[in-house]
């Protein structure tokens, strides 16, 4: 079983992506920085987010890394032209690509939002800065989703619709309204708790609800302009990091997390919301554990629920462990055989024990592998999957774990 202060463990890993030129960078296997490679604002932004935890936690270095991570998102990766923030930067400070996009954005706001609630003064403006960008650049009143990416003037919009950044978007919207409340600001800004929660409803009732629901709780991801599903998307490069093709096993799992959280958010909640997070954890686990063998999730699966991408993915385990500790909490089954089982699996497998943190990808066989991920850049999936079994549903992460220091 994992040790009592895994938590600390990663965020002693994380320490390693600081950056003296500012920010952080991608980490590899070893927890160094990468420098073959540019620094992405959704790095930034998840590590900036794990640093507002680690403070609250009472993690040595955090509180530095907060304000590291907050630094750089408040000046380096400000577009000051055209406002928004640049994707990626290259090691001279100069945008390395210098699109908009609506994931990235939604990290932005989960930054801001976790680094206010933990005591950082500069990142309350900040936040209701990047909610009017999220407002102003990618909500589409017509469609109540998120549209995906702009150039760097937002003039040209990309045709492409997706659900991973609108997913993205629920959760950073639930953070922002938990993050509003908790720090007493909910009427001094123009988005209202109240209005991030109906938008988060809004995306959650349109991609699960209407979509997944009928097409058996396997997601649609990726659409065209008009929101028509292209199931056909990527089927010549299915394992994408981002945008793969067929049914992605861990957003199923995460979904299920969100709907759950969302239902214990609102005041009035749609009695869909816990039914559809059961069907969408059950179609998972049914379609995506160990089917072709051994012990693990594969990445994909085709529209008849046929394994396409067999690598395992750390984040695909870690959003297990939240959804089964969320299906739990929710009164919807008992859930304990399942955690204990992805707990061991993620000891047994994706923990490195040896250098620190969670390998990134395996193979089918179970053993490192980067065909998808090269390094272990990223602790978020991992840190909140050590920590979700012992917090409510609502509040997000920090401002519960903030709320417990009071």
């Amino acid at each position: 079983m994992i040790e009592a202060d895994h938590s600390h463990q990663l965020l002693d890993f994380a320490l390693g992506s600081v950056c003296k030129e500012g920010g952080f960078g991608w980490l590899d296997k070893y927890g160094h920085v990468d420098r073959s490679g540019n620094r992405p604002l959704w790095i930034n932004c998840r590590m900036t987010h794990v640093a507002a935890i680690g403070t609250l936690l009472a993690h040595e270095g955090s509180p530095a890394m907060l304000d590291h991570g907050v630094e750089a998102l408040s000046t380096l990766f400000v577009d000051d032209q055209y406002g928004g923030w640049y994707e990626c930067l290259g090691w001279d400070g100069e945008p390395t690509d210098d699109t908009k996009a609506a994931y990235s954005h939604a990290f932005v706001i989960l930054a801001f939002s976790s680094a206010a609630v933990a005591g950082s003064s500069q990142a309350r403006d900040l936040l209701v800065q990047a909610l009017r960008v999220s407002n102003n650049r990618f909500w589409d009143d017509d469609s109540e989703m998120v549209v995906d990416q702009w150039d760097r003037s937002f003039h040209q919009l990309d045709t492409y619709r997706g659900v991973n950044a609108n997913m993205h978007t629920v959760e950073a919207y639930l953070a922002a309204a938990d993050a509003l409340d908790f720090l007493g600001e909910s009427g001094s800004t123009p988005f209202s708790p109240a209005l991030l929660r109906d938008r988060a409803l809004a995306i959650t009732d349109r991609v699960i609800n209407r979509e997944a629901r009928s097409n058996n709780w396997r997601i649609p991801e990726h659409y065209n302009s008009r929101w028509m599903p292209k199931l056909d998307y990527n089927r010549d490069i299915p394992a994408d990091p981002f945008r793969p093709f067929g049914a992605t096993i861990g957003h199923g799992l995460e979904w299920a997390r969100l709907a759950l959280q969302l239902h214990a958010s609102l005041g009035d909640p749609p009695s869909w919301l816990p039914e559809a997070a059961r069907a969408l954890y059950d179609r998972a686990v049914l379609e995506g554990w160990a089917v072709d063998g051994p012990a693990g999730f594969v990445y994909t699966t085709d529209w008849e629920g046929q394994p396409v991408v067999h690598e395992r993915m750390h984040w695909v385990l870690a959003e297990a462990i939240g959804a089964s500790a969320a299906i739990g909490k929710a009164g919807l089954g008992d859930t304990q055989a399942d955690l204990d089982r992805w707990w061991a699996y993620a000891d047994d497998f994706l923990i490195d024990h040896t250098r620190g943190s969670w390998y990134h990808e395996l193979n089918q066989r179970n053993r490192p592998a980067s065909s998808v991920w090269s390094g272990k850049p990223d602790i978020y999936h991992a840190l909140q999957a050590t920590l979700l079994e012992n917090l409510p549903l609502s509040p997000a992460i920090v401002p519960a774990l903030a709320a417990s220091r009071v």
